[in-house]
This record gives structure tokens, sequence and C-alpha cells, in this order.
């Protein structure tokens, strides 16, 4: 109170509780719970919605959670709940029946106006993540929208507080290739869909940052300075702010930052040069975002360190080559071990959390165009796609598709997660031929939330791979005017669902590429 800061307590219901059920497994629906969680997840068991004991236990913990926090708002969670306990629990059946509930949607709906009520009568206000939407809002309750901003927009329209947090900008726990440091300025926590009524119910935003996936000791490291355009768009209007005066008033703060000590994300080198596939020769150019420092590189495969080459200017490569570069902040200081490799910008990068070092890594292939194929066959329009379901086990990475199931196929449009069901714990694939309009260098956009490839033919083009947050990768590929086979495989194993492919290059206007297959 002092410092006029509020701390907002989460005690998560009905889900993500693995630990108190652990301790007290009477409170599930199976009564038979394991041990606590070493891990992140979505855990099936959770509260048993048909037990009286389940809300006594409850708010005997909120009772001692209003004692120590003065708040007006409490945070409850009500995220990422499985529904699959209460499907098949009897206690919570009969609570459907009882209280006149269309289904376990309804049913969570319930269990949050019970809470809702009962802190409102101790003058508390329930805050929720989105997911307390579903299946109708409590009366009181502020919604948390991290799923996108649809969350948002629901609540507002219907007069309800939002707190904006999406993960595509405001999830600081994620890599700073992800959600780099501008693309959090970027953002709008008062969606312009609202009217300026509607947008009064916008109560700001918070960047969140998650201690599973966050050591102690680089907490700054992903924190800062992210946090601070998290401020600046939190307490300016939108017509107030300027992407470019930012970032050149950054370059100043760097040094006040270095003055407290703290240990803020050194920016990784950008590849400012278009595409990474020639046929000839390519000038490479690398900027310094940081504006200090020095750039060092190689071009041997070995990591950069303060012995390598030092950045001086352009450099041209005539022979496949990966070029890694690491930026030292004045005083030879760079990041805590988090590597980066891949594309970033026109180039590629990807951060890697545990790894041995901070390093950019872009890779320039030397190759020919690649062929099309013959087109006096029956081509359909639309991209064929194949759904597989993974049961109960979370896939880490891209399985082997060809050596599973396939649950339903159809053909659609265009890639995207629209052909999927809701949930977790599923997989697809989309095959067919793309038109490419003129002979050329193509640059593939591969944005996915969880792991994702996309190959041309047999050339592994962007690798998108494993369990992440929505980030983008992209490859650049030579093609011949014509068809080409495209392939993109595509894994969801929690959290939010996200996939789309977009073209840049000669002849590709606003409205994209088209597909077609050939109705497997």
């Amino acid at each position: 109170a002092e410092r006029h800061v509020t701390v907002v307590p989460e005690i998560e219901m009905p889900g993500h509780c693995q630990a108190a059920l652990a301790s007290y497994p009477e409170l599930s629906c199976t009564g038979a719970v394991g041990a606590v969680g070493n891990r992140w997840g979505v855990v099936r068991d959770v509260y048993c919605a048909g037990s009286e004991e389940v809300f006594e236990f409850l708010t005997g913990v909120l009772e001692e959670t209003l004692a120590m926090f003065p708040s007006e708002f409490i945070h409850i969670g009500g995220d990422e709940c499985p529904k699959d306990r209460w499907k098949a629990c009897p206690k919570c059946q009969a609570r459907i029946k009882s209280e006149g509930l269309k289904d376990e949607n309804e049913l969570q709906s319930w269990f949050i106006k019970r809470i809702d009520a009962w802190l409102t009568e101790r003058g508390r206000r329930l805050v929720g993540w989105d997911e307390i939407l579903e299946g109708g809002l409590a009366k009181g309750a502020t919604v948390q929208s991290w799923r996108g901003m649809n969350g948002a927009l629901i609540a507002a329209r219907a007069g309800h507080d939002v707190v904006s947090s999406p993960t595509s900008h405001c999830y600081l726990d994620y890599d700073h290739v992800a959600i780099p440091l501008a693309k959090t300025y970027s953002f709008d926590p008062v969606p312009p869909e609202l009217t300026r009524e509607e947008g009064a119910h916008v109560l700001g935003l918070e960047g969140n940052v998650w201690g599973e996936w966050t050591p102690t000791d680089r907490v700054e490291q992903q924190t800062w300075p992210r946090l601070c355009a998290v401020a600046e768009i939190g307490w300016s209007r939108k017509d107030a702010r300027d992407e470019t005066d930012f970032l050149g008033r950054m370059k100043t703060h760097y040094g006040r930052l270095d003055a407290l000590g703290v240990r803020y994300f050194v920016p990784t080198p950008r590849c400012v040069t278009k595409g990474r596939v020639f046929t000839d020769e390519m000038s490479v150019v690398l900027d310094n975002p940081l504006g200090r420092g020095v750039i060092r590189y190689t071009l041997d495969g070995s990591e950069p360190n303060s012995e390598s080459l030092i950045y001086e200017g352009p450099f041209t490569l005539t022979e496949s080559t990966t070029v890694k570069a690491r930026l030292f902040a004045p005083g030879g200081r760079s990041n805590l071990p988090v590597r980066a490799e891949g594309i970033a910008g026109p180039a590629r990068a990807r951060s890697v959390v545990g790894s041995d070092r901070d390093v950019v890594e872009y890779t320039f292939r030397r190759q020919a165009l690649h062929a099309s194929v013959r087109e006096d066959l029956l081509y359909l329009p639309g991209i064929w796609w194949m759904l597989y379901d993974s049961g109960d086990t979370y896939w880490e990475t891209l399985p082997d598709f060809r050596s599973l199931s396939i649950v339903a196929s159809g053909s659609a449009e265009t890639i995207s997660t629209a052909v999927s069901p809701k949930g977790d714990n599923f997989g697809l694939v989309f095959y067919g031929y793309m038109r490419v309009p003129e002979s050329g260098a193509y640059t593939a956009s591969l944005h996915s939330d969880d792991g994702s490839r996309l190959w041309i033919g047999d050339d592994l083009v962007v690798d998108n791979d494993g369990l992440h947050a929505p980030r983008t990768r992209t490859g650049d590929v030579l093609l011949e005017q014509g068809l080409h086979p495209i392939r993109v495989e595509f894994i969801q194993a929690g959290g939010a669902v996200d996939l789309a492919v977009s073209w840049t290059g000669p002849g590709i206007g606003e409205e994209g590429v088209s597909y077609f297959h050939r109705g497997w």
C-alpha cells in the first residue's frame, strides 16, 4: 500500500488444483489422485462440482486469503478445466440435474457463480480467465482475456469489466523472439471494435510472467525491457504512442537500467537481408538494435565468443553458409543461457530455453529452382486435411503420422485449425499443391501453437516443431512457376490453438496462394 501497489491473489478452481487434490483426494471426483505434479500441464483431475465438501474447503481457503489480501479483486482462475471427470462422476451429474443445468459447461458456470456470490457478500470482486465465459458469466465477474481478445470483446459488450493479457503480446515468459519488444508495444488493450462506452470496461492490461517456464535467475531478463512497453501502453492513449520514438528512447533507457543493475534482455542481432536462398551470391547485413556494444559472428558453425569476428559492415556469401551472431553489451555482458536459432524478421531465429549459448543463427542456402509438377491431371480446389487423435498422450513433438490412424479427413480452402475439434490432444496433416505464379524466391511464414512443419516436396522449408507459445517461423525456397506439392503437419497439446500459413514472393497479392488436391 505504501508503494501504491495492489497485490491480487489467484486461487485456482475448479481446475489446475493437482497439488490440493494430492493432499485432499476426497475433493476429486474419483478420490484417487496421484502425487503433486512436477511439470506444467492440463490435468483431468479437478475439484468435484457435485461435492459440498469442496465448497466448504474452498471458502475456507478464501477466508484465509481475504484476511491476508485487502485487494478488491480476487482471482479464481477458472481456466483449462477438462470436463472428463465431471462427465463420469455421479455426484456431478446429480448436480447438473438438480440445478437444471444443460451440460458440464453450465456446471462450471454454476461453480464460478457460486464462488462469485460468496465473494460479493464479502465486498470483493471475482476475476477469472476467459474460460469463465463458457456456460454463462457470473453477474459481477471480471474477465481476464488471454486466448486472444475475443473474450474481452464478449465480456465488455455484456457490461463486464475486462483485463487484457493475450498470449500474443503480453506473456513475458515467452521468449523475446516470439514476442519482441516492438510487438508488445504495438498492443492496444482496448479493442477498436468496442464503442466508447464498452471500451470503458477495459480496466487495463497485465504483463504475465509464469514461473514454471522462468527460472528465478532469468526473471529480470524475461521481464525487461518489455515491461517498459507494457507500462507505456497502459498509461498512454493509443494516438499518442509511436513505436519508432519509443525504441529510440529505449536506447537511452537501457543506460538507466544498467545504472540500476537490471539484467535486461540484450537484443539479439537482426539480419535485415531479405531472404535466405540465392543462386549466385548473397550480401548479408546485420543490425544492432541495442545501439551500443558489438556484434560478433562466425561462418564455420562455431559459437560466437569474445574472440570472434566483429561485424563492421555487409559481407558476401557465395556458398551455403550458417552465420551465427551474438550481441555483446558494453562491458561484454550477454544474456543468461537462452539460445536463438532460425529466422528473425526476414531471416530465421528461434529461442530455445536451456541451451548453452545466446546466439542467433542465420542459414543461407545456395540452391536451384524447385521444378514444378505436371498439370495435365485432375486437380480439385482446396487442400486435403487429415485429423489424428493422440488420446491421453500429449505429443511433445510431431509424431510419424504415417503410422497412425486417420480419425477424419476432408478438404478445406486454406490451412488452419478451423477443421479441428475443440479441445486438446490432436494432430492435423494438410497435403496438396500450391500454385506459384512466377519463378523466383518465396518466403513461407508458419505460425502455430503448438508444433508444426512445412515441406515443399521433400524439402523441409519451415521447422516450428515442439511445445511452444504462439510463434512464427519463416523459410525461403526457390520455386519454378506452376504447381508444387506442399505438406503441413501440426500438433495441439494444451492451451491456445493456432495455425496459419502465408506466403510472400513474386506475383502473390493480398489474396495469397491457391491450393489444390487430387481427392484422396
